[in-house]
């Protein structure tokens, strides 16, 4: 059969009534014509497809079978049908496009329904080309659900299709791939398609390919930072390796996220593979900084590996006064926070030399913060960070605590309790999730629902900063220090008028802090000399709870197969606190005192801890048999019920335990800590001039030593700390929470007056 030519003008006519969605006019319209000319084989698409729009499904599917039916058993039947198949398909694709365009998933669904019934062979081209569009439709009009990639088929049928066969479905194939980013990129279908789409990325241009490569980390990063899934950032750095084995990006955040999974050493190899790709290229010194820093980070949270990590410390360390030199950052080119925390986060690890390390701190956070404000004025359009103390237009302060830790973590455990305890009608607080898209339940409880306002902030410093401005901030505490690079560049751009740092860590020296608060015990007296911010010391101490949860002990002496008369030293920190000379210490306490053992616990390489330790015990006269190595708990109230299990705890140096001397303290077990002069170093001692005891604290080598001696012998003393400690939980400072809340709103009041002192004079 010969195909007819029908009257254009009729065609245009019933075409622009389906244009204007007049389907009943439309139908009208094609009817007419087929009814002139029965072979107009066009008007039987369109009025099928007018008769769908309309509702009328059934009518739809027998006027496109119509023209099929008449040509059964004709010769040459096959080749027409299969050109009226491919007309029809064509009709019905482009009206699924049009009706995407206008956003009208749920007909643009129906539409690619019906062309999925007529693709003779689904897991062809053809049938993939409308196949992958329907699951993006099926997405935006049903309950979102991964596994239809799987049960559709649709990994295994790209599996099966040729890299020219790919790209010629790339746009379907990356419109899936966002949406599977954006909505559920933790379910194992994500994983599985992400890993068949790489041809496809490997296709784009290197613009294109970097937009990728940013979206891929970003992923990443949330999911290492948010929610603590190292195990998917790692899968997808591993993919985004796969594509671009030798882009820095990549293998850098890939190194942190193994280390923070506890895949050390190849978090070490990768920190080696890239900061050999920094020192092999042109790469500007910050990023061969950042390269150093990584290595220092790698090879200190393996433990084990103090020499080589000292090494790369130096590395860091020239590089970083190479560049501060000189660094001519110009309006143009926006330095990364990550410079700054990355950078010097380590240094208290390795040396107790505060003023060396608070001056180039307090260099460098100048020359970030001189860089971002430069930059920001310059280039982000409608900049504007303006403010004023706004007490004297409302009854109470306003304040601000930004922390990436509202949830549990050793910040957390802390600061819940200022929360708890503020003063409802002096104060309105408010909290800052940084890098958080959903409240866990400890977040919900502790800070949410005592919070004046609760806000759940990503990674956006600019957007993030504008909020606090817009919520009228008046005094903004950070809680993360160096610890959140997010963080770090919102206290930078200074969208509140007092800021402070306090809890999370050390000061950062960033210049647009006015306050680091502490006590007169975590900072020496002459601290003020080398801190770029002004110390604001609590009367009694900068840190205090109302107590610690605690579980129910999964571990007993006989597990260990330690005896009941034994002497049990314990010491439970991460790898990255681990030094020769410490443990060396700590193993001449133990061959003084009989029939002792040492538990030690704490995250790195279990394999290259445990030589570490046992190398130095053998050197110095300890056989192995006296050591064990605890596997890490299942959360912290178990960690907790377990330190009975110790008789005293040895903390380390020069960087002490925070929460887990408080936690130590908590159960009643005395503690031996060695006192230096940086703030890592004092931690320990604040926290026991904070309970009423001075015994266990050291000033030198000798001291820690005869201090583990005297408490692993004298069995009178243990018990009489011990009686101390249980007594302390109803008078000491250190758990007195309200007290501390009622100390810190008081300094907030005076800061506040002398701002408002200080704006008054001009």
């Amino acid at each position: 059969m010969t195909p007819s030519s029908p009257d254009r003008s009729d065609l245009q006519l019933a075409q622009s009534q389906m244009t204007d969605q007049n389907y009943t006019l439309a139908i009208e319209g094609y009817e007419q014509i087929l009814a002139a000319d029965p072979q107009c084989w066009e008007a039987y698409w369109q009025l099928g497809l007018a008769y769908l729009l309309h509702g009328q499904e059934t009518e739809a599917q027998f006027t496109w079978m119509t023209p099929f039916t008449e040509v059964a058993g004709e010769p040459q039947a096959e080749a027409q049908m299969a050109a009226w198949t491919a007309d029809l398909l064509k009709c019905l694709d482009a009206a699924a496009q049009a009706q995407s365009d206008r956003q009208q998933w749920e007909t643009a669904w129906l539409i690619r329904q019906h062309i999925r019934q007529l693709v003779p062979a689904e897991w062809t081209l053809e049938g993939m080309k409308n196949l992958l569009p329907l699951v993006s439709l099926h997405w935006l009009t049903q309950p979102f659900d991964p596994s239809i990639l799987k049960d559709w088929g649709i990994v295994t049928q790209m599996q099966s299709l040729s890299p020219i066969e790919l790209t010629a479905i790339r746009t379907a194939i990356l419109t899936l791939l966002s949406q599977l980013w954006d909505k559920m990129p933790d379910h194992p279908a994500a994983i599985d398609y992400t890993a068949v789409s790489l041809p496809v990325l490997s296709t784009l241009t290197a613009t294109e390919q970097q937009d990728w490569i940013d979206r891929l980390l970003s992923l990443g990063n949330y999911w290492a930072t948010v929610q603590g899934r190292y195990d998917l950032a790692c899968q997808y750095g591993e993919l985004c390796l796969q594509i671009w084995p030798n882009q820095p990006d990549v293998i850098g955040s890939l190194s942190r996220w193994y280390q923070d999974s506890g895949q050390y050493e190849l978090g070490l190899m990768m920190a080696e593979q890239y900061d050999r790709c920094m020192a092999d290229s042109i790469a500007q010194l910050p990023d061969k900084i950042l390269s150093a820093a990584l290595l220092v980070r790698a090879n200190l949270r393996m433990a084990g590996r103090w020499n080589a990590a000292v090494g790369a410390l130096d590395q860091l360390t020239e590089r970083l006064n190479q560049w501060l030199a000189a660094p001519n950052i110009g309006d143009d080119t926006l330095l990364s926070p990550l410079l700054l925390c990355s950078t010097m986060f380590s240094y208290p690890y390795f040396s107790d030399t505060p003023i060396r390390t608070r001056h180039l701190q307090n260099r460098l956070a100048q020359v970030y913060a001189d860089n971002l404000k430069r930059f920001t004025q310059k280039h982000i359009k409608n900049y504007s960070l303006n403010y004023s103390l706004r007490v004297s237009d409302r009854s109470k302060l306003r304040i601000g605590y930004i922390c990436h830790c509202f949830r549990r973590h050793s910040v957390g455990w802390l600061c819940r309790w200022v929360f708890e305890h503020f003063d409802r009608s002096q104060f309105e607080v408010y909290a800052y999730f940084v890098m958080e898209t959903q409240l866990s339940s400890f977040g919900e409880r502790w800070f949410a629902q005592n919070a004046t306002q609760s806000r759940l902030c990503g990674a956006d410093a600019l957007e993030i900063a504008r909020l606090i401005q817009q919520d009228g901030i008046d005094i903004l505490i950070d809680l993360d220090s160096l610890t959140m690079d997010v963080t770090c560049q919102v206290m930078a751009l200074k969208p509140a008028p007092i800021q402070a740092t306090w809890l999370g860590l050390d000061a950062s020296g960033i210049p647009t802090i006015d306050y680091f608060i502490a006590d007169p015990y975590v900072l020496p007296e002459n601290a003020q000399e080398y801190y770029q911010e002004t110390i604001w010391r609590l009367p009694q101490t900068y840190i205090a709870v109302d107590g610690f949860e605690v579980g129910v002990p999964n571990l007993k002496r006989r597990d260990l197969d330690i005896p009941d008369d034994a002497i049990v030293y314990f010491s439970a920190q991460t790898g990255q606190k681990r030094n020769p000379g410490n443990i060396r210490l700590q193993m001449q306490i133990l061959k003084q005192v009989p029939n002792s053992y040492f538990l030690i616990k704490g995250l790195g390489s279990e394999t290259a801890m445990q030589k570490m330790f046992l190398q130095i015990a053998e050197a110095e006269g300890v056989t192995g048999d006296r050591l064990r190595f605890l596997p890490p708990t299942a959360n912290e109230e178990t960690h907790r019920a377990n330190l009975s299990l110790a008789d005293v705890v040895l903390d380390t140096f020069p960087y002490n335990g925070a929460t887990t001397t408080l936690e130590t303290l908590w159960m009643g077990i005395p503690i031996i800590t060695q006192v230096g002069q940086q703030f890592a170093a004092r931690n320990s001692y604040t926290m026991l001039i904070n309970v009423g005891i001075t015994a266990g604290i050291a000033w030198n080598d000798p001291e820690y030593v005869a201090w583990g001696v005297r408490f692993g012998i004298d069995a009178t003393l243990r018990d009489q700390i011990a009686w101390q400690l249980q007594k302390s939980r109803q008078t000491a400072p250190l758990w007195n929470a309200r007290q501390l809340t009622r100390q810190l709103e008081q300094a907030y009041r005076t800061w506040s007056q002398q701002f408002a002192s200080f704006i008054s004079n001009g």
